[in-house]
């Protein structure tokens, strides 16, 4: 469970795969932070409180690895099955004209969920993020291979739990500039290594990874046509700036930009220029980002 408290009270919602815990803030226009596989809603911990002035910021801790409470044992946690988790989570909170944005296999997610069940998504923000082959990137790769053995995925998780581990590649080396605080950094190693309910969570989701997912749910966004914005980060180690590209043009009304001096968890490394260009993306009238398509170098 994400410890942040300045993300709001914990709640939780049932859906049809389980029950999910939350936190949320403010009022106004709904946001959705979707985090992706390792993490939870502590990835937006310095993001989701800068927009709570104006909007509804909604953070679930999703049941990718880091979550508290396993799932039901029929849960599908193969990719479309990871987006109807979240298309059910919104519809269980009664939300609509949700602004959907989302970060690293989350942003995996988010491709799938608008191509399959966008009526409730007003617009999306793609941050860095799996698609195409990058699924699971390729420093991470060695999980599909443990995941078939229990013994195998426990050790993993019991090796999380020192920092210099966490620093390789192969764990979270290579997503942020920084370590990432201690506090969070268990947040997220904890519950894989305590909770044999959530272990055996994220071995199903390994074991129902395939790329023809992420290539199904990239092709799907040619049928979103609402205000998209795809932004990479300028040092991502991980995934390529040309997917980010990719992405872009497959949204009818996609943008991409770049924030500098961050890799792949943008919003660790670089919350404020990312909470301020979506605070500005959800402002711009429908189809005004449209009217200058292309790429852009954020400063903001």
């Amino acid at each position: 469970m994400s410890v942040s408290t300045v993300l709001g009270e914990r709640r939780t919602v049932e859906v049809p795969a389980g029950t999910i815990e939350y936190r949320e803030r403010g009022s106004g226009s709904p946001i959705v932070f979707v985090h992706g596989v390792g993490v939870n809603g502590d990835l937006w911990r310095q993001v989701a409180p800068r927009l709570s002035d104006q909007y509804r910021c909604i953070v679930p801790d999703l049941p990718w690895g880091a979550h508290s409470l396993p799932l039901r044992d029929d849960a599908d946690l193969s990719l479309p099955g990871m987006a109807r988790i979240v298309a059910d989570f919104i519809e269980a909170l009664g939300l609509d004209d949700v602004t959907l944005v989302a970060n690293d296999t989350g942003g995996a997610v988010a491709q799938s969920l608008v191509g399959t069940r966008p009526e409730r998504i007003g617009r999306l923000v793609l941050t860095s993020c799996d698609a195409f082959e990058k699924f699971p990137p390729t420093p991470q790769r060695y999980l599909l291979l443990a995941a078939r053995f229990p013994a195998l995925m426990w050790l993993v998780a019991w090796a999380l739990r020192f920092r210099i581990i966490q620093r390789l590649p192969t764990a979270y080396g290579w997503v942020t500039s920084r370590p990432i605080e201690p506090a969070v950094m268990r947040s997220y190693t904890d519950p894989i290594r305590t909770n044999a309910g959530v272990r055996r969570d994220l071995r199903r989701l390994l074991l129902a990874v395939d790329t023809r997912y992420t290539f199904e749910a990239a092709e799907s966004l040619r049928g979103f046509d609402k205000p998209a914005l795809v932004i990479w980060a300028e040092a991502d180690r991980i995934f390529p700036r040309e997917h980010g590209k990719r992405l872009a043009k497959l949204l009818p009304q996609g943008r991409f930009e770049m924030i500098p001096h961050s890799r792949t968890f943008i919003p660790e490394d670089q919350p404020e220029r990312l909470a301020s260009r979506v605070r500005e993306f959800i402002a711009q009238p429908e189809h005004a980002e449209t009217s200058g398509r292309g790429e852009r170098w954020s400063n903001a």
